[in-house]
Protein backbone atom coordinates (compact mmCIF):
# COMPACT_ATOMS: atom_id res chain seq x y z
CA UNK A 1 0.00 0.00 0.00
CA UNK A 2 1.60 3.74 -1.00
CA UNK A 3 0.28 6.87 0.01
CA UNK A 4 0.74 10.24 -1.35
CA UNK A 5 0.55 13.41 1.44
CA UNK A 6 0.11 16.19 0.49
CA UNK A 7 0.75 19.73 2.44
CA UNK A 8 0.88 23.63 1.73
CA UNK A 9 -2.35 24.80 0.35
CA UNK A 10 -4.24 27.59 1.82
CA UNK A 11 -5.28 31.29 1.19
CA UNK A 12 -2.77 33.61 -0.17
CA UNK A 13 -2.90 37.33 -1.66
CA UNK A 14 -2.09 37.79 -5.34
CA UNK A 15 0.98 38.18 -5.97
CA UNK A 16 1.99 35.72 -3.04
CA UNK A 17 3.65 32.78 -2.75
CA UNK A 18 3.19 29.07 -1.79
CA UNK A 19 4.81 25.85 -1.57
CA UNK A 20 3.25 22.62 -1.56
CA UNK A 21 5.09 19.30 -0.30
CA UNK A 22 3.87 15.79 -1.34
CA UNK A 23 5.25 12.77 0.85
CA UNK A 24 5.06 8.80 -0.40
CA UNK A 25 5.20 6.22 1.73
CA UNK A 26 4.44 2.43 2.10
CA UNK A 27 5.55 -0.33 -0.08
CA UNK A 28 7.52 1.80 -2.64
CA UNK A 29 9.73 -0.11 -4.95
CA UNK A 30 10.86 2.60 -7.61
CA UNK A 31 9.61 6.05 -7.56
CA UNK A 32 9.99 7.29 -10.82
CA UNK A 33 7.95 10.21 -12.32
CA UNK A 34 6.09 12.79 -9.82
CA UNK A 35 3.75 15.98 -10.71
CA UNK A 36 1.42 18.16 -9.94
CA UNK A 37 -2.48 18.29 -11.15
CA UNK A 38 -4.74 20.85 -10.16
CA UNK A 39 -8.49 21.41 -10.92
CA UNK A 40 -10.69 24.52 -10.88
CA UNK A 41 -14.32 24.10 -10.05
CA UNK A 42 -16.18 23.33 -13.37
CA UNK A 43 -12.74 22.61 -15.18
CA UNK A 44 -10.75 19.64 -15.93
CA UNK A 45 -7.91 18.28 -14.14
CA UNK A 46 -5.03 19.40 -15.67
CA UNK A 47 -0.89 18.83 -15.22
CA UNK A 48 0.84 21.53 -13.69
CA UNK A 49 4.53 20.39 -13.47
CA UNK A 50 6.36 17.17 -13.37
CA UNK A 51 10.12 15.37 -12.62
CA UNK A 52 11.38 12.74 -13.51
CA UNK A 53 13.67 10.28 -11.64
CA UNK A 54 16.51 11.70 -13.33
CA UNK A 55 15.10 15.48 -12.47
CA UNK A 56 13.81 16.34 -16.29
CA UNK A 57 11.20 18.95 -15.66
CA UNK A 58 7.92 20.20 -17.55
CA UNK A 59 5.79 22.87 -17.44
CA UNK A 60 2.21 24.26 -18.32
CA UNK A 61 2.49 26.77 -20.13
CA UNK A 62 0.83 29.24 -17.57
CA UNK A 63 2.85 28.54 -14.47
CA UNK A 64 6.40 28.96 -16.57
CA UNK A 65 8.71 30.98 -14.82
CA UNK A 66 6.53 31.30 -11.50
CA UNK A 67 6.38 27.44 -10.60
CA UNK A 68 9.38 25.17 -9.77
CA UNK A 69 9.07 21.61 -9.15
CA UNK A 70 11.81 19.95 -7.33
CA UNK A 71 11.96 16.37 -5.73
CA UNK A 72 14.10 14.97 -2.71
CA UNK A 73 14.18 10.90 -3.83
CA UNK A 74 15.84 10.51 -0.34
CA UNK A 75 12.81 11.68 0.97
CA UNK A 76 10.18 10.31 -1.20
CA UNK A 77 8.85 13.58 -1.83
CA UNK A 78 8.16 16.26 -4.61
CA UNK A 79 7.81 20.04 -3.75
CA UNK A 80 5.95 22.69 -5.82
CA UNK A 81 7.13 25.93 -5.51
CA UNK A 82 4.57 28.83 -6.39
CA UNK A 83 5.31 32.28 -6.81
CA UNK A 84 3.32 35.24 -8.45
CA UNK A 85 0.46 33.32 -7.56
CA UNK A 86 -2.60 34.50 -9.67
CA UNK A 87 -6.62 34.32 -9.06
CA UNK A 88 -6.58 31.51 -11.66
CA UNK A 89 -4.43 29.45 -9.75
CA UNK A 90 -7.17 29.12 -7.42
CA UNK A 91 -7.95 25.37 -7.30
CA UNK A 92 -7.01 21.70 -5.87
CA UNK A 93 -4.26 20.80 -6.36
CA UNK A 94 -3.07 16.92 -6.44
CA UNK A 95 -0.13 15.07 -6.09
CA UNK A 96 0.54 11.99 -8.75
CA UNK A 97 3.52 9.30 -8.96
CA UNK A 98 4.40 6.41 -11.01
CA UNK A 99 5.69 3.49 -8.96
CA UNK A 100 7.57 1.01 -10.99
CA UNK A 101 7.17 -2.43 -9.41
CA UNK A 102 9.28 -5.86 -8.63
CA UNK A 103 6.93 -7.34 -11.46
CA UNK A 104 8.23 -4.42 -14.16
CA UNK A 105 4.49 -3.12 -14.22
CA UNK A 106 3.96 0.93 -13.35
CA UNK A 107 1.28 1.71 -11.06
CA UNK A 108 0.07 5.41 -10.84
CA UNK A 109 -1.29 7.06 -7.41
CA UNK A 110 -2.91 10.22 -6.58
CA UNK A 111 -2.72 12.40 -3.20
CA UNK A 112 -5.99 13.13 -1.54
CA UNK A 113 -5.21 17.37 -2.58
CA UNK A 114 -4.98 20.53 -1.32
CA UNK A 115 -6.94 23.57 -2.01
CA UNK A 116 -4.93 26.39 -2.83
CA UNK A 117 -6.86 30.04 -2.87
CA UNK A 118 -5.71 33.00 -4.64
CA UNK A 119 -8.23 36.08 -3.29
CA UNK A 120 -7.46 39.50 -2.27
Amino acid sequence: QVQLVESGGGLVQPGGSLRLSCAASGSIFRLDGMGWYRQAPGKQRELVAAISSGGSTNYADSVKGRFTISRDNAKNTVYLQMNSLKPEDTAVYYCNAHLGTALKTTLNYWGQGTQVTVSS
